[in-house]
């Protein structure tokens, strides 16, 4: 397969280097270090402080949300998110087995049981059709409630994750978890400056959840955000993740039971000079996507692209290559080379924790583990 060693020469000619080339390394290009130096001069370096004020004020402008809170992971995120909206000890949450770890960790944080769901080929994400098929099969309203009548759970949340920053197909989950009274929350992680018609990511559920670690288009180090439309839901997101205390000039009183997932400043100080570079990363993200379509197209190879009425950021962009034979020997050759490529992540429920919940036939999402292929996506 000549093409594996064209790509390798064609990546080093993107990146400009011989040297190694990682999947999605940082880029801190504009005011990050006077921030951080103002933020420890400022002694303020911990949860309190003025870049966390403006953190939040900048996410709420770029999504569109009306409130947006910042958080120490993307993981708390979601987390919380799904505390938002209800999900407690021995509900279920419908979600996908193709994703990252933390997406089904978040809901056994909240004592419920994900049920795996397959996904649309064409977005990687939660199909609304598997979901439909899912609850016309196992759901069941009870006064207004919607129940799994296979294991007589209560269907708290419905939870897609963006893959990659490619949006799911979000009106058709929308109708579905409308019509079944499913709250749906939006796993948005790798989706800052994705949108779905025009609407940001994590702004058309109740509630979403984003992650700036390390390796996303924008980061904080350890950081993420929760965004809402609805007020009172932002609200009780800042006061859940600031420990629940109620305020007061000296006394501390919590009210019912909170987190410590507070961002600090310091790492707020960072997101703030990360967001005003994120529409000059967005588009050399997009550039860097047509060239690679143009070069993959030439060798025969599927560069998976957003879909129409979406605007992807291509976090990570990847490749569908034609069986898990021709994956192994790309991901060889070009690690080897020293350009850094991925698998997708395995499925959920062939991790030991998670092999024993419920889940259909996942036919998408097992074609797609066999394929996908992340490559070098970093800002150039």
């Amino acid at each position: 397969m000549s093409y594996i060693h064209d790509f390798i020469s064609f990546t080093r000619d993107q990146y400009k280097t011989k040297e190694f080339i990682p999947l999605h390394e940082p880029r801190f290009r504009g005011n990050e270090k006077q921030y951080l130096i103002e933020t420890i001069e400022s002694t303020f370096v911990s949860s309190v402080g003025r870049y966390v004020d403006q953190f939040e004020q900048k996410m709420e402008k770029f999504t569109g949300a009306t409130k947006a809170v910042a958080v120490v992971n993307g993981t708390a995120a979601l987390q919380v998110a799904l505390r938002l909206v209800g999900v407690s000890a021995g509900d279920e949450v419908l979600t996908q087995a193709l994703t990252f770890v933390a997406t089904a960790n978040a809901i056994i944080y909240n004592n419920a049981s994900p049920v795996f769901l397959d996904v649309d080929l064409d977005t990687m994400g939660l199909s609304p059709k598997a979901v439909e098929v899912f609850l016309n099969e196992f759901g069941e309203i009870r006064d207004g409630v919607c129940y799994n009548k296979s294991t007589g759970k209560r269907i708290a949340a419905c939870m897609p994750m963006h893959t990659f920053g490619f949006p799911v197909h979000l009106d058709e989950m929308i109708v579905v978890c409308k019509q079944w009274n499913i709250p749906l929350v939006e796993d948005a992680a790798e989706s800052i400056g994705s949108f779905y018609k025009g609407q940001h990511t994590g702004t058309l559920g109740l509630v979403g959840g984003f992650s700036f670690n390390g390796n996303k288009t924008i980061t904080s180090g350890g950081g993420g955000a929760i965004v809402s439309n609805t007020e009172t839901l932002g609200v009780q997101a800042k006061y859940l993740t600031t420990t629940a205390k109620k305020p007061h000039a000296y006394e501390f009183f919590h009210d019912e039971l909170g987190y410590n997932f507070r961002m600090p400043n310091l790492n707020a100080a960072l997101a703030c000079a990360q967001m005003e570079m994120l529409d000059s990363f967005l588009r050399d993200k997009r550039e860097l996507a047509e060239t690679y379509g143009l070069f993959f197209k030439n060798m025969g190879v599927n560069f998976r692209k957003e879909t129409p009425d979406t605007k992807a950021n291509y976090w990570l962009m990847c490749v569908e290559l034609a069986d898990k034979t021709e994956r192994e020997l790309f991901l060889k050759e070009t690690n080897a080379a020293g350009v850094m490529t991925r698998p997708i992540w395995n499925l959920m429920y062939k991790l030991p924790m998670y092999q024993h919940y419920q889940r259909d036939a996942q036919r998408n999402a097992e074609f797609l583990e066999e394929r996908i292929v992340n490559i070098p996506s970093s800002v150039r």
